[in-house]
C-alpha cells in the first residue's frame, strides 16, 4: 500500500494553510476559514489544485478532530463560574440564546426546506463559536474588559445548551416516527447526560486517582483514549460521539489535572481540528453555493441583527452600558465549528443536501464579517452613541475647571501676602509695600483676569494612526 501522493498533497495542503494563516493573521482573521477554504481549493470540484486528493482520505482523521474539538470544550467548561452564578449566567447566557434560536427557527421554516433542516438551521444560528470568541478577547486585549466576564458566562450556557440540544437532535435526526421508541432514547441521553454532569461535579477526586501518573506519554495516550472511546459509546447511546467525548472532557475538567490534560489536549485539538476544517472544505461544491447564496446572505444580516439586539439585551440585564452591548455583540456575532458539526450530522442523517454548502459558506462569511466587526467594535460604538464627543467635551469642562481652581489658587495667594504685609500680629500698621512688588501683584492680577475672559482652548485633536 502507497501513499506517497496523497502524503506529498497533505503536506503542501498544510503549508498552504500556514502561509494563508500568517496573512490571514495581518487583518485579524482566524484560522478556521483558513482551512476551510484550503480544503476547499483542493476540493475535487474545483479542479484547481493539480492533484486530486478525496476527502475519504482524511475523514477518519477529521472524525478524531470533531471529537477533540469538543473534548477541550468540556474540558474548559468552568464550572465553579456557572454554579456560583447560576441564575445571572442562565438569564444573560439563556435569553441570548433563546432570542437567536427562536428567530432562526422561523427563518429555518422560512426557507423550506423541510422541519428537521429548520431545527437544524436554528441552531447553526443560534450559538457563537467558542473559539473564535476566546481567540479575539486574547488577540484584541480585551480580557480585563467589564464585559467580558459577561461574554465568557454566556458561552458557558451556550456549551450547555449544546449538550441538550445536540441530544434531542441525534433523536430527530434518527427518522424515528413511533412515540415509545423517540421517548426511550430521549431518556437514555438525558440519563447520560445527568450521570455525566453528577460526575463531574462530586466526583473531581475519584477521576484524580484514575489519572495520576507521572509518565506525560502514558498521560496523553489515557485522556486521547478516554476521549475516542466516549466518542464511540456517545454514537451507540444515540447523543452522537460529539457529545460524548464533551462529556469525557467536562468529566476530566472537573480533576486536579485539567492544566495538565490542557497542556497536551490543545495541540492535539489545533491539529486534528485542522484536518476536520480541511475535510469540510474538500466536500464543498462551488456549484452549490448559487442555490443557497440568498438564504445564506440572509442568514448573515438575520445573525448580526439580533446579535446586535441579544448584546445589548444581556448588556442591560448586566447593567452595563450600550458600548459594552456593542462590544459583546461583535464578539459574539461569530459562528464556526458548531455549525460544521451539525452540518456534518445532518449530511449523515439523509438530510437535504443544501445543508453542506448552506453552512460552509455561512461559517466562511461569519468567521470573516465577525472577526472585523469584533476588532471595530469601540469605533462602531463611539460613532453611533457619540462617545468622542462626549469625550471631548468633557476634556474641554476638565481643562476650565482646572484654570478656574488655579486662578483661584492664585488669588488666594495674593489675598494672603497683602494682609501680611499691611498687618502684623500685635496689631500696629505694617510696612507698606515698595511701590515696584505692588506693582508686579497688580500685572499678575490683570493677566489672571484676561485669561478668565478668554474661552476655552480646545485641545488639538490628534488624528488616530489606524485610521
Amino acid at each position: 500500500m502507497h501513499h506517497g501522493e496523497e502524503l506529498v498533497v497533505l503536506g503542501a495542503l498544510f503549508v498552504i494553510a500556514y502561509v494563508l494563516g500568517r496573512l490571514g493573521k495581518l487583518i485579524g482573521l482566524p484560522s478556521i476559514p483558513i482551512y476551510m477554504i484550503v480544503g476547499f481549493i483542493a476540493s475535487p470540484h474545483t479542479g484547481w489544485f493539480p492533484l486530486s486528493f478525496e476527502s475519504e482520505n482524511v475523514e477518519l482523521i477529521a472524525l478524531f478532530g470533531l471529537i477533540l474539538l469538543l473534548f477541550n470544550l468540556g474540558l474548559e467548561f468552568d464550572q465553579e463560574e456557572f454554579f456560583g452564578n447560576a441564575w445571572r449566567l442562565i438569564l444573560s447566557g439563556g435569553g441570548y440564546v433563546l432570542i437567536n434560536m427562536s428567530v432562526g427557527f422561523v427563518f429555518g421554516f422560512m426557507v423550506g426546506w423541510g422541519t428537521r433542516e429548520a431545527l437544524v438551521i436554528a441552531g447553526m444560528t443560534a450559538t457563537s463559536s467558542s473559539a473564535i470568541v476566546t481567540k479575539l478577547l486574547i488577540e484584541l486585549g480585551r480580557l480585563a474588559n467589564r464585559e467580558t466576564p459577561m461574554i465568557l458566562g454566556v458561552t458557558v450556557v451556550e456549551d450547555i445548551f449544546i449538550a441538550i440540544y445536540l441530544a434531542i437532535v441525534s433523536v430527530v435526526l434518527s427518522g424515528e416516527t413511533e412515540p415509545w421508541p423517540v421517548i426511550t432514547r430521549l431518556g437514555i441521553s438525558f440519563l447520560f447526560l445527568v450521570l455525566m454532569f453528577s460526575i463531574a461535579r462530586w466526583g473531581g477526586r475519584v477521576v484524580s486517582r484514575l489519572l495520576r501518573t507521572r509518565d506525560d506519554e502514558l498521560f496523553t495516550i489515557l485522556f486521547f483514549g478516554l476521549a475516542i472511546a466516549f466518542g464511540g459509546i456517545g454514537e451507540l447511546l444515540g447523543v452522537t460521539d460529539a457529545i460524548g467525548a464533551f462529556l469525557i472532557g467536562l468529566v476530566l475538567g472537573a480533576s486536579r489535572y485539567r492544566a495538565r490534560v490542557e497542556q497536551f489536549a490543545v495541540p492535539l485539538r489545533d491539529v486534528f481540528g485542522a484536518f476536520f476544517f480541511l475535510n469540510f472544505g474538500l466536500s464543498l461544491d462551488q456549484s452549490a453555493f448559487g442555490a443557497v447564496l440568498w438564504p445564506v446572505l440572509a442568514a448573515v444580516g438575520m445573525t448580526i441583527v439580533l446579535n446586535i439586539a441579544a448584546g445589548q439585551f444581556v448588556s442591560w440585564l448586566n447593567k452595563l452600558g450600550p458600548q459594552a452591548g456593542i462590544n459583546t455583540a461583535g464578539i459574539l456575532v461569530n459562528r464556526g465549528e458548531f455549525a460544521l458539526i451539525l452540518a456534518t450530522l445532518s449530511i449523515s442523517a439523509g438530510l437535504d443536501d443544501r445543508i453542506l454548502p448552506f453552512a460552509g459558506l455561512y461559517v466562511l462569511i461569519m468567521a470573516v464579517v465577525g472577526p472585523i466587526l469584533a476588532t471595530n467594535s469601540e469605533r462602531i460604538g463611539s460613532f453611533v452613541l457619540g462617545t468622542r464627543r462626549k469625550q471631548e467635551r468633557a476634556r474641554r469642562l476638565e481643562l476650565a475647571a482646572q484654570r478656574d481652581r488655579e486662578l483661584a489658587e492664585l488669588s488666594a495667594e495674593i489675598d494672603t501676602d497683602t494682609d501680611t504685609d499691611t498687618d502684623t500680629d500685635d496689631g500696629e500698621q505694617a510696612v507698606p509695600v515698595p511701590s515696584d512688588e505692588r506693582a508686579e501683584l497688580d500685572r499678575l492680577v490683570d493677566e489672571a483676569m484676561q485669561r478668565t475672559d478668554q474661552p476655552a482652548e480646545t485641545p488639538e485633536r490628534r488624528r488616530d494612526p489606524e485610521y
